[in-house]
């Protein structure tokens, strides 16, 4: 069964998203239920917050962890989970060398820790569901886009998705037990057996915007700075319009 999924009122859309100045601005206790292991670089960290208001697939919050003697650090964070209705929310986060955050989370963190965070927030990078959509991602800049992905399939939306994305190698390749077939991997170091090693080109993008659906594609990208440039060019060179095209970058 395939349905159309429409936003709650609050996500409604002048430019096709708002976003709630409430959610965005009150912060909340959140605590861990669950750290799991994505790759040897990457967790993913399972958070209850109690009057989570609910979120859009792309959207990120504001993360806030508190030190004894009253320091704070706060870094901005995508959701990776899809929203249901669960009270809860998913991060996944690279272990960056000396970083205060994600170095807590990797090292120090576990399940009944609390943290303080506040959102959803940007409507800029989010997917209601409501258009095609042609995903591409480079390492961690993947958890939005799975975001997408799983309410893609948790709604069992009948609007095209196809996901493109990025590692170095098949141990590197965030969520790599859960892709199927609206998913292109592309390994730039290492790959299996008969899989080129190169990076992202034309080539892979070529096909899906000669078989553009109706109404065309509404391209998300998201990596590094200098993956989104790439990415974006290549797009652009295809035939993917200028202003079909979301992206959102680190680093």
């Amino acid at each position: 069964m395939t349905e159309t999924f429409v936003p709650p009122t609050r996500f409604a859309v002048p430019g096709r998203i708002a976003v709630s100045d409430r959610a965005a601005s009150v912060w909340q206790t959140a605590t861990i239920t669950e750290i799991r292991r994505e790759t040897p670089y990457a967790a993913t960290v399972r958070l209850a917050v109690p009057a989570w208001e609910g979120h859009l697939p792309g959207q990120h919050l504001m993360l806030r962890l508190r030190a004894a003697d009253g320091y704070l650090a706060q870094r901005h964070y995508s959701i990776a989970s899809a929203p249901d209705g669960s009270g809860h929310v998913e991060l996944t986060l690279d272990h960056v060398d000396g970083g205060e955050v994600s170095g807590w989370f990797h090292t120090v963190a576990g399940p009944g820790d609390q943290v303080e965070v506040r959102g959803p927030l940007s409507g800029f990078f989010a997917w209601p569901g409501d258009r095609p959509a042609l995903l591409i991602g480079a390492g961690s800049g993947v958890v939005p886009l799975m975001s997408m992905v799983r309410h893609h399939r948790a709604r069992r939306l009948a609007v095209p998705l196809r996901l493109l994305v990025s590692a170095r190698s098949p141990e590197e390749l965030i969520y790599a037990g859960e892709y199927g077939a609206e998913t292109t991997p592309v390994f730039t170091r290492s790959a299996p057996p008969g899989t080129p090693v190169g990076r992202l080109t034309a080539a892979h993008l070529a096909p899906l915007l000669a078989e553009r659906p109706d109404g065309g594609w509404e391209a998300y990208v998201c990596g590094s700075n200098g993956f989104a440039e790439h990415a974006s060019r290549l797009l652009v060179a295809v035939g993917q319009p200028v202003d079909r095209i979301r992206i959102e970058r680190f680093g």
